[in-house]
């Protein structure tokens, strides 16, 4: 028995040493000069791309952006000559700084106990410490819309800048959706809620129960605006912090953000919407071409979970998931791109995109998708998502096409502080060369 709890001591103290760990990155300082990225290929992504252009950036705002414009005394000059210029890219719905290693529960804190969540907001529990930030922003993905998961309602996401010592300094952002994993509407009673959320999610225990799998789901919306309503009416009214995070969904100034994949979850979630006057975006959305005029009618929204997987039905073509993306711009209906959701993949963001502009898009189009899109869909285009005079000088320069795998990040800013771009990453793959080079050195003759 001694034996065996000295094992379990040290496996928990071991446990915890991986847990309690944190990126040695240092976050940027706030920016002292101006700086002028000059020579280089920029992709404004909202006024098209401007070969030999200049991107000047001061006190975390972005002034120029042209060709040929003269630089003022006193600017640090970067040369950018053969590069590009790039805004951050941006994943629209991840759960990185969320969750830290997948199979360690300690460090996963993307979903509460509960099926209705409404008043978790994600950025409260981000960990500014990450080893995955690093790795993510390494790769341009500068800026993320993370959002929690599991239950009926998981909360409230927020877009952040992946640099920063605490969450406020990352918050670009809060309250961009609130997330819900929808009922299974194709048989009564509805289902349980898939991890990535699938299909749809459960409503509950009342929806189990009833034939009407929204049942739930209308309670809460119905309970939230009678809450709002008694506030209104009596300021005294006691205060409900889960209520209370419905009021601004009801208004209709914060969407309703539904993982669903299938069209009949998708439709029911249109229909409803359209009947609660809520806004309403999709994420997942892998059959949404099938109720493209559906979406495209009632402007609902699509983000993309992940270009990177098998389709859901063997009759299906091998490359549905890698077309989705044309059919739905042929269709009308906006939408954007984003990782599969787990933090560890937030670094392959680009190549979803790549591999959707090999497959029906434009490189224009698909670095839209994964910048300006998912800022548009998720309100905060004023800020982020182009390069444009008057928004936050968030932004990388890479030696090549960003979506093409052997690119690399030379130099990234958000808020115009300096990014470190070492990552655990960096550090192992210098650890091992610098192993071979001093094996080699030592080994003896033949």
């Amino acid at each position: 028995m001694n034996k065996r709890i000295s094992l379990l001591v040290a496996v928990v103290m071991a446990c915890g040493g991986v847990v309690a760990r944190g990126s040695d990155s240092v976050p940027g300082g706030p920016q002292t000069r101006p700086v002028a990225i000059v020579g280089g290929t920029v992709h404004t992504v909202s006024g098209g791309v401007i070969e030999g252009g200049v991107v000047v950036f001061d006190k975390g705002k972005i002034t120029v952006v042209g060709k040929g414009e003269a630089v003022a005394a006193g600017t640090e000059v970067i040369d950018a000559k053969g590069k590009h210029v790039y805004p951050g890219l941006m994943d629209a719905c991840t759960d990185l700084g969320l969750t830290e290693i997948e199979s360690i529960r300690a460090t996963r804190d993307a979903a509460e106990t509960g099926s209705v969540n409404p008043n978790v907001r994600a950025e409260r529990a981000v960990n500014p410490d990450s080893e995955q930030i690093p790795v993510a922003r390494a790769n341009g993905v500068l800026l993320t819309v993370t959002a929690p998961e599991g239950g009926t309602v998981s909360g409230m996401s927020a877009c952040l800048r992946m640099d920063g010592w605490t969450w406020e300094q990352m918050l670009v952002k809060g309250a961009t959706g609130m997330h819900m994993n929808w009922p299974n509407v194709s048989r009564p009673g509805g289902a349980g809620p898939g991890r990535r959320g699938g299909g749809g999610g459960g409503a509950g225990p009342e929806a189990a129960a009833d034939a009407d799998p929204l049942r739930g789901v209308r309670k809460l919306i119905a309970d939230s605006r009678a809450y709002a309503a008694a506030r209104a009416a009596d300021p005294a009214f006691p205060n409900d912090s889960r209520w209370e995070a419905m009021v601004p969904v009801v208004e209709g100034k914060v969407p309703v953000v539904v993982n669903a994949d299938g069209a009949e979850a998708i439709a029911s979630a249109v229909a409803f919407a359209q009947k609660e006057k809520l806004k309403l975006v999709i994420v997942g959305g892998y059959e949404a071409e099938r109720v493209a005029a559906l979406l495209k009618e009632h402007g609902v929204a699509v983000v993309i979970s992940g270009v990177h997987r098998n389709p859901n039905r063997r009759m299906e073509a091998y490359d549905a998931p890698f077309t989705l993306a044309a059919r739905l711009r042929d269709a009308g209906v906006v939408f954007a791109i984003s990782s599969n959701r787990a933090a560890a993949f937030s670094r392959n963001l680009p190549y979803h995109a790549a591999t959707a502009a090999a497959f029906g898009l434009t490189k224009d189009e698909a670095i839209r998708a994964i910048t300006l899109s998912p800022a548009e869909i998720f309100g905060v285009a004023d800020l982020v998502g182009s390069l444009a005079a008057g928004k936050e000088a968030t932004l990388f320069i890479a030696d090549g096409d960003i979506l093409e795998t052997p690119t690399q990040v030379v130099a990234a800013w958000t808020q115009g502080r300096r990014v470190d771009l070492t990552s655990r990453h960096t550090r192992l793959w210098k650890k091992y060369e610098t192993k071979y080079e001093q094996l080699k050195q030592t080994a003896p003759a033949n």
